[in-house]
């Protein structure tokens, strides 16, 4: 009778008969090639009245050195044939060897799977495939103290659960890429969805964590999209302005900033950009007075009595034109201001009041009868911040060609590009600074599906440097507060290839981004960035990404960027990209030890998916459907 030991042993050696499945026989750097035993060619294997499936092309193995269990990742595979077969082999088929190219990637110590290499196999080594619990170890990515989110199954072995650290992940910048329709949208919505359900009852988690989301297209600001508790700014530059489209707080002060100035006026770089700067250092100096409108109007009536005094007919005239552009708006339509002036050529030589013999250059006591003065003493600032920062730039302008400091062909171009912005920033934009942006939410969601060009280029950079600024202040007195900001089409925006803006501004807006990608980790700001065009996208700003979602890539330029710029991906995987059904990716990074293919879990119930769905043609096109 046998004892429970010999059972034991038994079973063991049983198990190691079905589940070996070769030896190593050539060990090159870290790439190992195992020959298969000729009765481990098929392709799957009986176990206790199980079928397991046998080792092929990107799967895993372990290699038994001594105590210690290596463990590789097959990348490839080819056939040799033995030179030594002979005629005591019965089918011919058995002189042909089956070789195995197996990378290694880490190693089981202790029942728990580290990534690195610590042994290098000997030849001759004996090599297993992965039982159900060793196969779980190598896909158990949560670390020490963190906690797991499950996300989806390994697409390969639908009985594997693929749960990810929640640490791991949201503190880490993340890349999702995928051709349109290949599920990307829903592996954002996906992750974010599951993290709130966790997390959203826990009011330390509402209190230091902070989430927004830049739309594009719309596809996330439905009541119940992701979650139902969340604050959604659904702008507009198409109708009806501010009354009745949502605004995005802002202060005034964050929009004081001479690189962002010069880049919306497209500035040069020797006389344009330093009359903006001048332009801001007078509205700054302005307001800093106890009544700065009054002080305002004070430079304007001074500004109009110097050129009122002036003989040049031509140039004062030009100034003139100045105080007209500046005077005259949709609140002010009266273009005839000054009808009551003329210049006269005479011994006097000048501007004068219209019939009368009061010259300004030697009697400016009338002055204020005339209507341009009477114009200024009602006078109001805009309350729009860049028609009032328009008035500031013909101020300069008027005290800078007084001065000779500067001529109006080159400073024109510019005023004339901020002033196509007057519009869209007072319906975008809230600056009266009564209203917080989160409006105490920890999730934010901005659509900028119905905002033109110029919006969704701008909106986006000058929020995520805003909400990056603020929360870096706030670290060195909060450091428990975190600040993920999440980018669907981010190509829109991380584009080096745009040819619709300048190369100033393209640099900047780059600059912006590679800035919060490379700093933001130390102060608790995190990047989401999805995009079905990675081959747009910076170089730097993937190769910084910690984490990566790749569905299906079809362009070969896309395939070529994600490979050259993701060292975490293997070369099966990356294989595999232009064949991956939708809803499934290739997850590599730091949170997973090895590159795994993955099913993404669905979202339950449906009514927190994004709206991002094909529309279905023959549901729409025909009377009755089959």
């Amino acid at each position: 009778m046998k004892t429970r030991k010999n059972s034991i042993t038994d079973e063991i050696t049983l198990k190691n008969s079905i589940f070996k499945i070769g030896r190593v026989f050539s060990v090159e750097g870290l790439e190992v090639k195992i020959k298969v035993d000729k009765r481990k060619n098929s392709s799957h294997l009986l176990y206790k009245g199980e079928l397991l499936k046998n080792i092929s092309v990107g799967g895993y193995l372990k290699i038994v050195k001594g105590f210690t269990s290596i463990i590789g990742k097959v990348g490839g595979e080819y056939i040799k044939e033995d030179r030594f077969f002979n005629l005591e082999y019965k089918k011919e088929e058995n002189k042909i060897d089956r070789i195995l190219k197996v990378n290694l990637f880490g190693y089981i110590e202790n029942g728990k799977f580290e990534r690195g290499i610590k042994e290098i196999p000997l030849i001759d080594n004996h090599c297993f495939l992965l039982d159900k619990s060793e196969f779980s170890i190598v896909h158990d990515f949560i670390g020490k103290n963190d906690e797991p989110i499950k996300i989806g199954t390994l697409s390969l072995e639908k009985s594997q659960e693929i749960k990810i650290g929640v640490n791991s992940i949201f503190a880490s910048h993340i890349g999702i890429f995928g051709n349109t329709g290949s599920g990307k949208s829903y592996t954002l919505a996906k992750l974010y969805r599951q993290l709130f359900v966790d997390f959203e009852a826990d009011e330390k988690f509402k209190k230091n964590a902070k989430f927004a989301l830049l739309d594009f297209n719309g596809e996330y600001n439905g009541e119940n999209t992701i979650i139902k508790n969340k604050k959604v700014y659904n702008l507009s530059t198409r109708t009806g302005g501010k009354k009745e489209n949502d605004r995005i707080p802002f202060l005034e002060e964050d929009f004081l900033n001479i690189e962002l100035f010069s880049i919306m006026a497209n500035a040069t770089e020797k006389t344009q950009e330093p009359f903006l700067k001048r332009s801001i250092d007078l509205y700054k100096y302005v307001n800093e007075k106890e009544t700065p409108l009054n002080y305002f109007k004070g430079i304007l009536k001074h500004k109009l009595l110097e050129v009122l005094s002036m003989k040049d007919s031509v140039k004062s005239n030009l100034l003139l034109d100045y105080f007209k552009a500046l005077l005259v708006s949709d609140k002010s339509p009266d273009r005839s201001i000054t009808d009551d002036i003329e210049y006269h050529v005479n011994e006097n030589r000048g501007w004068k009041i219209k019939g009368t013999n009061y010259y300004f250059a030697s009697d400016n006591q009338h002055i204020s009868t005339i209507k341009l003065y009477k114009t200024i003493e009602d006078f109001n600032f805009s309350e729009i911040f860049i028609s009032k920062i328009l008035s500031f730039l013909y101020v300069q302008l008027i005290i800078d060609v007084l001065d000779n400091r500067a001529q109006n062909e080159h400073i024109s171009p510019a005023i004339s590009k901020l002033k196509a912005f007057q519009k869209d920033f007072d319906e975008v934009f809230d600056l009266e600074g009564t209203k917080e942006f989160w409006d105490n939410n920890f999730f934010v969601v901005v659509n900028l599906d119905k905002t033109n060009l110029k919006m969704k280029k701008l909106i986006p950079l000058l929020l995520s440097h805003k909400l990056y600024l603020e929360h870096k202040d706030k670290k060195k007195v909060s450091p428990s507060k975190s600040l993920n900001i999440i980018i669907d089409e981010a190509h829109n925006i991380l584009s080096y290839s745009s040819q619709r803006e300048s190369e100033t501004w393209k640099d900047y807006r780059l600059e912006t981004f590679e800035e919060i990608i490379k700093e933001g980790r130390k102060f608790g700001v995190f990047l989401t960035v999805a995009s079905q065009r990675p081959s747009d996208i910076s170089e730097t700003i993937i190769s910084q990404l910690h984490n990566y979602f790749i569905h299906r890539l079809i362009n070969e330029r896309d395939i070529e960027a994600v490979g050259r710029t993701i060292s975490y991906l293997d070369k099966v995987s990356h294989d595999s990209l232009p064949i991956l059904p939708v809803g499934t990716c290739v997850l590599a990074g730091l949170a997973a030890h090895v590159p795994i293919v993955i099913d993404i879990d669905p979202i339950l119930p449906r009514i927190h998916e994004p709206d991002n769905k094909t529309i279905n043609l023959l549901k729409h096109w025909r009377d009755k459907t089959v």
